[in-house]
Parts: structure tokens; C-alpha cells; sequence
């Protein structure tokens, strides 16, 4: 697939560090939705890669991840698996939720609070008035070597995620809404007649 998705909002004191805006996060939401713009650089810094679109999740393990620029794409996870749909291609790819989750950022975001179970949690300072915490994989297998959060204040603001090839992908959230009312149906997929499925 062409991207990578994951997920995003809090309610928080005023006061609190990245972790606890974090933990806090984790424990007070159930569902959000969010406009996001996302960007990945290489290694050397040079931007390769730009993207925007919405996001939707109910907590645990249900999200829609939408680009719809520069090019359609869909993320639905349904609760039992993940589906990735490439309308250019008109290629589904499913995978087992768990199996696809693991230590990647929709689990932290999107999974259960059992968040460190699966990471590591530490400060990482704050810049430009946001609070940044870092949250390093466990599990070897997990394609990241870590992923970031910034909080202003009770919002969570931007991710970023850094992985194995030096290559870092930062989105960033606009419009976020806390604990709306979903449609159940956003968080299903049937693939289109026709397309190509691959995977379980």
C-alpha cells in the first residue's frame, strides 16, 4: 500500500505531561473523528511524500482511515480484521486484526488501554508549546522504531513515526471531534465486485 494510517483527541489537565495526556486520552475516548494532512521524508530529510483526508475510530479496534489526496485510499479495521482497499489499482488487502495491529500506531491509538503491554512510554520534552511523548515498540517485529505524539494543552495535535529505513511520516489533526456518534456501518467493507483480494 502507498500509506500508513493510524489515528486521534483527548480530554486532559491542563498541566499534564505527554504521558498522562496520552493515558488520559486512552481512557476518555471511545470514538473520534478528525481531518488529518500527512507528510514522509526520507532519511536525508527530503520530502517524498504528502497526503490528506479524514479519519474515524471506535475504540477498541474499529477505525476508517480515508485518503482522498493525492490519490483514493481506504483503511477500514472492522474488530476482527483490516481491510485496505487501492481504488487505482482496485486491490483489496485483509489481514487479521491482530495480526496487523501488533505494535503499530492504530493499536496504541485505536486498541484496548493496555497500551504498555506493547510499548514504552517516556517524555520527550516540549517544543513549540506542544508536549511530546514517545512511545518505543516492544515486539521486534513492528515496522516502526518509534512513534511520537504531541499534545497542546487536551488536544492531541500531530504524530510522527519514525521507521526502520530512517524514513518519518508526521500527521497532523485538524477538526477533531471527541467521542461523536458513528455510523456502526463505517467500520465495515465489503470489496468491490470485481477487486482483487489478497491476504486472509
Amino acid at each position: 500500500m502507498k500509506y500508513i494510517a493510524l489515528l486521534f483527541f483527548i480530554p486532559s489537565l491542563a498541566l499534564a505531561s505527554g504521558v498522562d495526556s496520552l493515558k488520559n486520552f486512552l481512557q476518555g475516548s471511545r470514538t473520534v473523528k478528525a481531518q488529518f494532512t500527512q507528510t514522509v521524508q526520507d532519511r536525508n530529510g527530503k520530502q517524498i511524500q504528502t497526503a490528506s483526508g479524514t479519519m474515524q475510530f471506535s475504540r477498541p479496534g474499529k477505525f476508517r482511515w480515508e485518503y482522498a489526496k493525492p490519490y483514493p485510499q481506504l483503511i477500514v479495521g472492522d474488530g476482527s480484521r483490516v481491510w485496505m482497499y487501492d481504488a487505482d489499482l482496485n486491490q483489496v488487502t485483509v489481514r487479521k486484526l491482530d495480526q496487523a495491529l501488533g505494535n503499530t500506531p492504530a493499536a496504541l491509538l485505536a486498541g484496548n488501554n493496555a497500551i504498555e503491554q506493547n510499548f514504552t512510554l517516556a517524555e520527550a520534552g516540549k517544543i513549540d508549546g506542544l508536549e511530546w511523548v514517545e512511545a518505543t515498540p516492544k515486539g521486534k517485529e513492528s515496522s516502526f522504531e518509534r512513534i511520537r505524539l504531541a499534545f497542546r494543552g487536551a488536544t492531541l495535535e500531530a504524530m510522527e513515526l519514525r521507521d526502520h529505513f530512517g524514513q518519518t511520516t508526521l500527521i497532523r489533526f485538524a477538526g477533531l471531534v471527541l467521542n461523536p456518534k458513528l455510523d456502526p456501518k463505517l467500520f465495515t467493507f465489503a470489496p468491490p465486485q470485481g477487486a482483487d483480494v489478497v491476504g486472509d
